[in-house]
């Protein structure tokens, strides 16, 4: 996944509205903590940083940062 990859997210077919695809802008990583993995209680420190894809969809106002792990690349640039 790199800048100008289009993408979707991976548990988009299943749903009632059109699939939404998106442009990847840029790469960051940050912490997620995931309550169903780690529990409620949030401790920073026992996560590490995981690779987002900052997106752009055309029904958004802004930018979105989402996981790697929840995106699917329809293509890539070139």
């Amino acid at each position: 996944m790199k800048a100008g990859s289009l993408v979707k997210f991976k548990d988009d077919s299943g749903t009632t509205h059109p699939v939404r695809v998106g442009v990847v802008v840029d790469r960051i990583e940050k912490k997620v903590w995931r309550a169903n993995i780690h529990g409620k209680k949030v401790d920073w420190t026992k996560v590490d940083p995981e690779p987002h894809a900052v997106v752009m969809f055309p029904h958004n106002d802004g930018l979105i940062n989402i996981p790697w792990v929840d995106l699917e690349v329809i293509s890539e640039s070139r």
